[in-house]
């Protein structure tokens, strides 16, 4: 498996959630809504996932392997990032006396 592009489709610099992003696969496939979360001691992934009939969250798609789920992680975390040294985040005005 080649992830050919991660694209960070939207980031939320003030929120636990911290971007939605999307991969290609190989090319081929894409997977859309994978989320960058804000974890008590990490940044992480979570893959797409809806809520089922009894009300819990299950992922619509996710890796097999440890090895697949460490090199998706990875390669996002990565291109996060390399994103935000890009394109760092707007500090909030500051209000001027007159």
């Amino acid at each position: 498996m080649n992830i050919t592009d991660v694209r960070i489709r939207k980031t939320y610099p003030d929120a636990r959630l911290k971007a939605l992003v999307s991969v290609t696969l190989d090319g081929d496939f894409a997977v859309h809504d994978i989320k960058v979360i804000e974890g008590p001691n990490r940044l992480f992934v979570a893959m797409p996932s809806r809520k089922d009939e009894s009300g819990s969250f299950r992922d619509i798609v996710h890796p097999i392997t440890a090895e697949a789920r460490q090199l998706i992680e990875n390669t996002i975390l990565e291109r996060y990032y390399a994103y935000l040294a890009e394109n760092p985040p707007e500090a909030p005005a500051v209000p001027t006396a007159e």
